[in-house]
């Protein structure tokens, strides 16, 4: 019984994974500019992939450890590597698509300088 539903349980966290994962790469083909793309790829495809790995837990038992650290990982580096990545953009001249906050404005003005 207890084995029937980890599998169900896991067949719902891959499904949900799948899901974000889609979205994920919708989402880097349709925004229009890198730091939207980032900002899209980063958030669905982080859930997506914890989502994937915890469900391959799910379904093996005795991959659980291994499981779990590799989303806690993913959970740490993926939106801190994402940052990086866009504040280097930023620093390098790459224009966003529309500024969203003062804060991005003033610095651009301020890099023109």
């Amino acid at each position: 019984m207890l084995h029937t539903v980890l599998n169900i349980f896991g067949y719902i966290l891959l499904s949900i994974g799948c899901f974000f994962l889609v979205v994920s790469s919708l989402g880097i083909i349709r925004m229009p500019d890198l730091y939207n793309r980032l900002q899209a790829g980063t958030k669905a495809s982080t859930l997506g992939a914890m989502c994937t790995i915890m469900g391959i837990g799910f379904l093996h038992p005795d991959w659980w450890i291994k499981c779990f650290l590799l989303t806690l990982f993913i959970l740490l580096t993926n939106p801190l590597s994402s940052s990086v990545l866009a504040r280097a953009s930023l620093r390098s001249g790459v224009k966003p698509y529309t500024l969203v906050c003062n804060e991005c404005k003033e610095y651009l003005e301020e890099e023109e300088k």
